[in-house]
């Protein structure tokens, strides 16, 4: 098989890129999840949070932002103190932000649909052959960036916010010779609004 080149040879990094990686997200607490979770990476490998990810779930409530949005001090301190995850305080602090970010955009539009539309409800299909010439960020990307950040949103440049679109299958960043391209075309379709 000819995967993206980055997807291994751990296999939890096959098992993300084979059924997660690019696959068309809808629903908007599994985006602001993956946000949330992209903003950890931030200086550290991709691997790390997949490997604490279960970690993550159990002590961000699932990542249920409507329980999050009411956390304080407390909350920062049991995380900081919280091994299974990454202790970085600022991250922390911008997810409970976030949370409440989220339920701003979730209760004007949707969540989903404020992220979908900027792509106009359907995947942006790129057609690469190799990775040498992806970007690391976009015009869309430091678009939204910017909006979220506008929004409320912490922990989310324009690399951290290109990283998500293509997790989250808004972009189709798998390279052409990859199976996983086309799989993912193929499970494109508009959001319900």
């Amino acid at each position: 098989m000819a995967r993206c080149d980055w997807a291994g040879p751990d296999p939890i990094y096959i098992d993300y890129h084979d059924t997660e990686w690019g696959v068309p997200e809808y629903d908007s607490r599994a985006l602001w999840e993956k946000l949330v979770l992209d903003g950890f990476q931030a200086g550290l490998s991709w691997i790390t949070i997949l490997k604490k990810r279960d970690n993550f779930r159990a002590a961000f409530a699932g990542f249920d932002p409507d329980i999050i949005a009411g956390w304080g001090e407390d909350d920062v301190r049991r995380l900081l103190a919280d091994p299974g995850i990454i202790r970085h305080r600022g991250k922390i602090e911008a997810t409970i932000t976030n949370a409440r970010a989220w339920q701003r955009i979730e209760a004007a539009q949707g969540f989903a649909s404020f992220l979908w539309a900027y792509v106009d409800g359907a995947p942006l299909q790129t057609t690469l052959a190799d990775r040498s010439a992806m970007p690391t960020q976009s015009a869309l990307s430091m678009q939204m960036s910017k909006d979220l950040k506008k929004a409320g949103f912490k922990f989310c440049g324009p690399t951290i916010v290109y990283a998500f679109l293509e997790a989250t299958g808004l972009i189709n960043n798998h390279v052409t010779p990859c199976p996983r391209h086309a799989a993912c075309a193929a499970l494109a379709r508009s959001p319900a609004v």
